[in-house]
């Protein structure tokens, strides 16, 4: 009986060859919805059912690995995430953790005390490295963070160290030092759903093989390591416990980046959730890469939300200044911004900031954070060195961002 049923599977595939592989449907959507979506809808993508939200929370609550893919600088999405934490922390209270593309392992002792309670937000920050090793404006991850700080839910770092993510992207596996390949996880370099996105991405750049293959070494290993990190967690945790994954959403979409990697090391339960914008205004068209994508046989999300693509809140103010190498006595002014607020209350080229208000000015990440917690109409009063002289200057921010930005800088631009 059982051989009569491998017989009858293997003609079926033959026919299915014969056939020439022709879709019946689209893979990506096999079930088109009775409407289209409108923001705030969420698709349950295999079937084209719309479900509410607190459905869309039932189904996040019956498995162990939770993945929501993000757009890194699109509030909804990040809104999105933390109703989901919320939601599964209420309903199965601690035994939820949160798993961060953001961070690296070299960050966990920081997030363990952030979540201890034990650290103030800018020192959280600057411990972390916020500004040189994510660069997203932390507004935007804000609550997420802080919902974990105030609830004890723990933070646990994904990534893969910095250093050996540039080395990767510079030189082939094989040529990296024996201290370095201990580091690397199990690796599959063969998926070609994450080469065919690779080779989409830089389609329209004329660039070698060489710096593609870079970025897919990257990209595997940014997988990997997350795979890896998420698989050991699953392992050691009980079948009640979950955790939430926060990652782009190319690592998420598809299954092919995280989710697969993981299931190939321990076979639990996952859901994939993410987003995708709907209504883009004019001023955010340039954030949309111009990339042809290839047609997968597969729906990128179990559950998806339409959004729209917001802009950040509060999300600070910019002077306006290409900041030079630090200096131990204050922040060097590398340039100015044309149109800039700098450049309007006379900031030159060269001066030396030492202080902020009553704040000490003393490595770039200081004027970065209270500059982002400002806001257009606040004032300030900045004091420096220009020569042998001191000078204190008033400054009113007019605009979060000057107009023109199309100065390159090594070393930022605040």
């Amino acid at each position: 009986m059982q051989r009569q049923f491998f017989s009858l599977l293997v003609l079926l595939l033959l026919m299915t060859a014969c056939a020439g592989h022709k879709h019946l449907g689209n893979p990506e959507a096999p079930y088109p919805p009775e409407k289209d979506p409108q923001v705030g809808d969420i698709l349950h993508l295999p079937t084209g059912v719309y479900v509410t939200q607190e459905e869309l929370f039932d189904q996040a609550g019956r498995v162990q690995i939770i993945y929501v893919g993000e757009t890194h600088d699109n509030p909804a999405s990040h809104r999105l995430q933390f109703d989901i934490l919320q939601a599964l922390t209420k309903n199965n209270p601690g035994k939820v953790t949160l798993g961060m593309e953001m961070f690296t392992p070299e960050q966990q002792p920081a997030l363990n005390r952030w979540t201890a309670g034990e650290l103030d937000e800018k020192t959280f920050l600057k411990e972390v490295g916020w500004f040189e090793n994510w660069r997203m404006n932390f507004a935007l991850y804000r609550d997420l963070l802080n919902f974990c700080k105030e609830n004890k839910i723990p933070v646990l770092a994904l990534n893969a160290n910095k250093d050996l993510q540039k080395k990767v992207g510079r030189v082939p596996f094989e040529e990296l030092s024996a201290e370095e390949q201990a580091q690397l996880p199990e690796m599959d370099l063969h998926d070609p759903y994450q080469r065919s996105m690779v080779e989409a991405v830089f389609s329209g750049h004329k660039m070698g093989n060489g710096v593609l293959d870079g970025f897919q070494r990257v990209q595997t290993l940014w997988d990997e390591t997350m795979s890896q990190n998420i698989a050991e967690f699953v392992k050691m945790a009980d079948k009640n416990e979950q955790i939430v994954v926060v990652a782009g959403g190319n690592h998420v979409r598809y299954g092919y980046g995280i989710p697969r990697r993981v299931f190939r090391r321990v076979p639990a339960s996952y859901i994939l959730i993410g987003s995708q914008e709907i209504v883009i205004s004019e001023e955010k068209q340039d954030r949309l890469m111009n990339v042809k994508k290839p047609d997968y046989p597969m729906p990128p999300y179990h559950l998806v939300k339409f959004t729209e693509y917001e802009t950040l809140k509060d999300s600070g103010v910019k002077l306006g200044i290409l900041l030079g190498d630090e200096d131990e006595n204050g922040i060097r002014v590398k340039g100015l911004i044309p149109g800039s607020v700098a450049e309007k209350v006379g900031l030159e080229k060269d001066d030396l900031l030492i202080q902020m208000d009553d704040i000490e000015l003393k490595e770039a990440f200081d004027l970065i954070y209270e500059l982002q917690q400002k806001k257009v109409g606040d004032k300030i009063e900045l004091t420096l060195k220009r020569g042998e002289a001191t000078l204190t200057l008033p400054v009113e921010f007019t605009e979060a961002e000057p107009k023109h930005q199309n100065m390159g800088m090594k070393h930022g631009k605040e």
